[in-house]
């Protein structure tokens, strides 16, 4: 049997308001995948991504969680949600803060996650001289500077310029492959989802249920490069007709 590290089964989730956003989801996720969530807006993606992490529970069906993820998940939010009295530097050790981590013990983890995410000049800045970008990587460097074995994202670059969401597309991906981590990734871009992803599932309008889960064969080393070949749009234009279907 294959292992998993989140696996949902005839998942659902309703809201007091009445509102059913969730229904009879099934989903396995294995160590090491990058699995993009893809769907319209309001088809309940950002809920099935808080189920996974723990912070609602799903009104019917299962969830199981690998005992590995205990303490082990990451969560990066559509906004930075930073201290704005913290430097860049304290508002990534955080986490590690949290953790009962010195500030001694936690520098070097501090040090390399910032240069990862080329934050390495701006550890004295605050998030009021930042740019939207650079204000999201200081949320994805806190996100991973506990090493988590699984990270949730949910639309992080939705609000970004596409000049500046193309470049951390390409900053996400080498992490990644750097780390290892196991990403989920929700988005309504169909672009960003193949550009980012080695299997998409898509999710129909609301509530929202999985109806196609696909593979993406395209290179582990992605740059900017690969949006200009026939590939990548060969794929988007399989995931966009699937979406089509979804939605319709």
């Amino acid at each position: 049997m294959t292992e998993t590290l989140v696996a949902a089964g005839a998942l659902a989730k309703s809201f007091r308001n009445g509102v059913t956003a969730l229904a009879d989801v099934d989903l396995a996720v294995a160590p090491g995948e990058f699995v993009g969530v893809l769907g319209p807006s309001g088809c309940g993606k950002s809920t099935l991504l808080r189920i996974i992490a723990g912070l609602i529970e799903p009104s019917a069906g299962r969830l199981e969680r690998s005992a590995d993820l205990v303490g082990q998940i990451g969560f990066v939010f559509q906004d930075p949600t930073l201290m704005p009295w913290a430097t860049v530097s304290d508002n990534v050790y955080l986490p590690l803060r949290l953790q009962g981590v010195g500030r001694g013990a936690a520098a070097p983890r501090i040090v390399a996650i910032l240069e990862s995410l080329s934050l390495s000049e701006f550890a004295a800045a605050y998030p009021r001289e930042l740019s939207g970008g650079m204000r999201m990587r200081v949320s994805i460097a806190r996100a991973l500077v506990t090493e988590p074995v699984l990270l949730l994202l949910d639309e992080p670059f939705a609000a970004l310029d596409e000049i500046t969401r193309f470049k951390l597309n390409e900053d996400l991906r080498a992490l990644w492959r750097r780390h290892r981590c196991t990403v989920i990734f929700v988005t309504h871009s169909v672009f960003e989802s193949v550009f980012l992803s080695n299997r998409i599932v898509v999710m129909t309008k609301r509530p929202g249920r999985i109806v196609a889960d696909l593979t993406v064969d395209l290179p582990e080393a992605r740059d900017n490069a690969l949006r200009l070949t026939e590939g990548y749009a060969e794929c988007c234009r399989t995931v966009s007709r699937r979406l089509a279907e979804a939605m319709a």
